[in-house]
């Protein structure tokens, strides 16, 4: 057995972990507040902890079951993180700075079983990460006390959806970042969506759509999933369960599902939900598709505002470290490859 991972403990579970090391409870509360308030990285940090009680945590814990091992940062300031988990598997996230605010991306698996054809990340898939490898991602990332946070990056969050949940629950009250800040995207598994509405979360939903009509959206994504009826339906619940506005990805590939054909019958299919979509001109994840002229992306755009949809196209970021929609992979890495920047503190 390895060795405990304090990310990814509730503050309860680190109150018992140092009654069992004969600790008082409060003992368990100045860990929670260094691990997921202060930022601490390694155990001589908490200075309000006894020294005996320090150098038994590093006997048996670590703090992140994430080892850094390769920083890229983009020309536009994006910073996109390749990290080692415990079995030696990878996972990448990223920090994406604005003026007044910070977004995170993070990964929920390693690599994604999906498979949608024009996303890397569907290119290989080992397992799902664990509530702590989730959050981890977020503590290595944020520069703000209250990041927003997209469940955007490798994976599919719905099919990990116990560790989700977990996630979710810690950086609520553990980090401290507000549901309304977490979004939540999902390819459309129709019975987590459900799930999650259950849980009146207040937390944001995501939709990667791609296509106004299930014949192309399966050749798009060939794993069988529920048809658009039952998957609007769905969303439907989940803004009646928490009132959020559903917001639905678009990924614009050239001549496949970016004409104005294809633009009215989004529209006929969202027509009268209270949701954004946000349009996505491809960035070149893979080779077999291409990216629409800028002219028929603006057209696309027109017609849905003109029929009533919100609608935006989004500004592209960190495509120039791989780090934009679609392009974060699962990479198999030797020992001996060396830290990028150095590792990150």
């Amino acid at each position: 057995m390895g060795q405990l991972m304090l990310v990814g403990l509730t503050t309860q579970e680190l109150e018992k972990l140092v009654e069992q090391l004969g600790e008082p409870k409060f003992r368990g509360r100045q860990i929670a507040m260094w691990v997921y308030r202060k930022g601490a990285t390694d155990f001589g940090a908490m200075t309000n902890l006894p020294k005996e009680l320090r150098r038994r945590l590093s006997d048996v814990a670590l703090i992140n079951p994430l080892e850094v091992i390769d920083v890229k940062v983009s020309s536009d300031g994006t910073v996109k993180y390749l990290s080692r988990l415990h079995d030696g598997e990878t996972v990448e996230c990223v920090f994406i700075p604005h003026d007044k605010w910070e977004t995170i991306c993070v990964s929920t698996q390693v690599g994604c079983p999906i498979g949608c054809k024009f996303c890397a990340s569907g290119e290989s898939y080992a397992r799902n990460l664990t509530a702590g490898e989730i959050v981890g991602q977020v503590l290595i990332s944020k520069r703000r006390e209250s990041p927003n946070i997209v469940f955007m990056g490798m994976g599919e969050p719905l099919l990990n959806f116990g560790n989700l949940v977990k996630a979710l629950q810690l950086l609520n009250h553990e980090v401290g970042i507000g549901a309304r800040r977490i979004t939540v995207s999902t390819v459309g598994i129709v019975q987590g969506i459900r799930k999650l509405a259950q849980l009146k979360m207040q937390v944001n939903l995501a939709v990667s759509l791609h296509a106004p009509n299930d014949e192309l959206r399966q050749m798009l994504i060939p794993t069988k999933l529920p048809p658009l009826s039952e998957l609007i339906n769905a969303c439907w619940e989940y803004f009646r369960a928490t009132k959020r506005r559903i917001s639905f990805e678009y990924v614009l590939l050239k001549g496949i599902n970016d004409s104005a054909k294809h633009a009215f019958e989004l529209a006929r299919l969202l027509k009268g939900m209270p949701c954004h979509v946000n349009l996505i001109p491809y960035n070149h994840a893979v080779s077999n598709f291409e990216r629409p002229a800028e002219e028929t992306v603006r057209r696309f755009h027109h017609v849905l505002i003109e029929q009533g949809i919100s609608a935006t196209i989004r500004h592209e970021r960190g495509s120039d470290i791989c780090g934009a929609c679609g392009q974060l992979r699962r990479h198999h890495l030797t020992p001996s490859m060396s830290l990028r920047n150095g590792r990150h503190q």
